[in-house]
């Protein structure tokens, strides 16, 4: 049976791009669509709900209000240097879902941001600055991509089971080909020997 050919680093470039690309772009388009709802129906008054609260506030800093002094046009700066950052580096996170979380969150503000110099935060928790879904986005991508630094992974582990299966083949291939060659005692004779003596002492 062949074997799967190994990937070449152009299909993988390509696949993870493609993980990446999966994951970011519903997140732009998941935080595009509650942000446009909260400006609408939160303008009025908020929604009380329990642990989180739906409150509309305007962000003009980098995020949870750090910076919110600085001017609008530096503040879009930092967070376009930001991005294009991430979207380097995020050729190289793993997993790829996780970068993807990360990358789609920092375009959505970035683009949200890039309008009137603030992103649109609803989110509210007391204890914590007021967010949006991108930003939950960009700390669970993180955490995730923590996580998958932290913990060990289990691909040594996968290659220690598979290691001695090549050393069985070779085994078996030797002792065949000792059979083709005749090395190995045959079976037959001890059963041949045996005949023959108990024929001798019958005589």
């Amino acid at each position: 049976m062949a074997s799967r050919p190994a990937p070449t680093p152009a299909g993988a470039t390509i696949r993870r791009v493609t993980a990446i690309a999966a994951t970011a772009l519903p997140v732009l388009a998941a935080d595009a669509a509650t942000k446009a709802w909260a400006r609408t129906e939160l303008a009025d008054a908020p929604v009380q709900a329990g642990w989180l609260d739906l409150r509309l506030g305007y962000n003009s800093g980098v995020a949870f209000g750090i910076g919110a002094g600085a001017p609008g046009w530096l503040v879009l700066a930092l967070t376009g240097a930001m991005v294009a950052v991430l979207a380097v580096v995020a050729l190289r996170m793993r997993p790829p879902v996780a970068a993807g979380l990360v990358l789609g969150g920092g375009l959505a503000n970035l683009l949200d941001r890039a309008g009137d110099g603030t992103v649109t935060d609803f989110l509210s928790v007391g204890w914590w600055p007021t967010f949006n879904l991108a930003d939950a986005a960009i700390v669970a991508g993180a955490a995730w991509l923590l996580l998958g630094e932290l913990l060990p992974s289990r691909r040594p582990r996968a290659a220690e089971q598979q290691g001695p299966k090549p050393s069985t083949m070779s085994a078996l291939s030797s002792t065949a080909e000792e059979l083709q060659a005749g090395d190995l005692p045959n079976p037959g004779s001890g059963v041949d020997a045996v005949l023959d003596d108990r024929d001798g002492n019958g005589r």
